[in-house]
């Protein structure tokens, strides 16, 4: 079985860039590319991650978002790293049942949290 994430962009290339800079420590790689579809896969057994070209920029809220563990617990650090690359924070740190998180905004607006799940080893004391 492979779990394949598709994300719709107005602009692939640039979004590739973005998420392959976002996702450095995932070790994650450019794949299959043919119009509209450009692939990122990391080691097996992370989720394919499909850009799809659209033409509309998008609308509203995600129905689906990514969460992302970078196995750190200084989210605030590792968001500002993504502030770097294009992402806009749309939330302080928010936290539920022992997870922490901050929302975060791509480049294209397409909505992920960045979290620390509770009791990792990195979870903050």
């Amino acid at each position: 079985m492979q779990i394949v994430v598709t994300l719709d962009c107005v602009d692939t290339e640039a979004q590739a860039n973005f998420w392959l800079a976002a996702l450095a420590p995932l070790d994650y790689r450019r794949g299959f590319q043919g119009s509209p579809y450009l692939s990122l896969v990391g080691p097996a057994p992370a989720p394919t991650l499909l850009l799809q070209h659209v033409p509309e920029p998008k609308q509203g809220k995600n129905r689906m978002h990514l969460d992302l563990d970078f196995g750190t617990a200084d989210l605030v650090s590792e968001v500002s790293r993504l502030e770097r690359l294009g992402v806009a924070r749309l939330s302080e740190e928010l936290s539920e049942h022992g997870f922490r998180w901050i929302v975060v905004a791509d480049p294209e607006g397409n909505e992920f949290c960045v979290f620390n799940p509770p009791n990792s080893i990195n979870a903050a004391e």
